[in-house]
């Protein structure tokens, strides 16, 4: 098929939007997915995209910003699974599934039997990424800002963090304030997410374009450029599958994510066979020279 024939449907304004926001989330991912990749939260964040579905709900049936709605379910949970975790003796994982499942069941009963809304439930978990407007964009630019702002002064103390906390805490570090900065950039940055891919498929956009990115090795800032680039191929190619095929396209740029980290851990997989059988026979070869 020709390029011109694979690009002409970005000609169209709305899959320019579609573009735009792609774009600028995947810089959103770039900053945030490999703490999040690094520090273990990618449950979390799936949590809270999770968790912000009844407030979608509610924000759609009476009119409220959804992007505000998103935020006070998303610190109700974070509420819930504090309490949990300190005061009912629950492990973290357990704590997570607990207000996941409570958060999805309760988004269900809102939209099925409380509230009558003009949204789709499907378009609410899985995105409209092809019916932006230019303030979504506006607003994931405002928070790409800001998330690029705050990560410029944690970023020291995070990258110390994912690979020895108490080490961090020894040497002086705010590791503390610096956890709740990261915290809030990946609330803010699953927020601004949800109109993209929905609530169940935020992780598509800001964990696994960056854990396809940690098989490769890279760390550091050449980490966060890459993940980058990860999550605006994967988004693109999501998109144009979406518009060729009639598909949610939050569902789409999922299924071309997990494609993309497959064959990079299978092709990551052989290298490291390869090479394993390589140094096996280097062995055995000279083994042999010197009997």
């Amino acid at each position: 098929m020709p390029v011109s024939t694979l690009l002409s449907p970005f000609t169209m304004p709305f899959m320019q939007t579609a573009a735009a926001e792609v774009a600028v989330l995947a810089f959103v991912a770039g900053i945030v997915g490999p703490q999040v990749v690094a520090r273990r939260l990618g449950f979390l964040s799936h949590a809270l995209g999770a968790g912000a579905f009844p407030g979608l709900v509610v924000a759609a049936a009476v009119g409220l910003p959804a992007q505000l709605a998103a935020l006070a379910t998303g610190g109700l949970m974070a509420g819930a699974l504090n309490r949990l975790v300190r005061h009912g003796r629950v492990a973290t994982d357990a704590a997570t599934a607990i207000v996941l499942v409570v958060s999805l069941a309760t988004g269900v009963v809102l939209a099925s039997n409380v509230f009558t809304t003009t949204v789709g439930v499907d378009r609410l978990l899985f995105g409209s990424l092809l019916s932006i407007d230019n303030g979504d964009v506006r607003n994931a630019l405002i928070a790409t800002a800001a998330i690029g702002l705050v990560a410029a002064a944690c970023w020291r103390t995070w990258r110390y963090a994912a690979f020895d906390f108490q080490g961090a805490r020894a040497a002086g570090r705010r590791v503390s304030a610096a956890d709740w900065a990261l915290l809030a950039c990946v609330a803010v940055a699953v927020v601004v997410t949800l109109d993209a891919v929905g609530s169940l498929l935020v992780t598509a956009l800001l964990v696994v374009p960056a854990a396809t990115a940690w098989i490769t090795g890279v760390r550091d800032v050449w980490l966060a450029a890459l993940t980058t680039v990860i999550a605006l191929v994967e988004g693109l190619v999501g998109i144009r599958l979406a518009y060729e095929l009639d598909i949610p396209p939050g569902a789409a740029v999922a299924v071309i994510a997990a494609a993309g980290y497959l064959a990079v851990a299978g092709y990551s997989r052989l290298r490291r066979s390869a090479r394993a059988d390589a140094a096996a026979s280097a062995v055995a070869t000279t083994g042999r020279s010197a009997a």
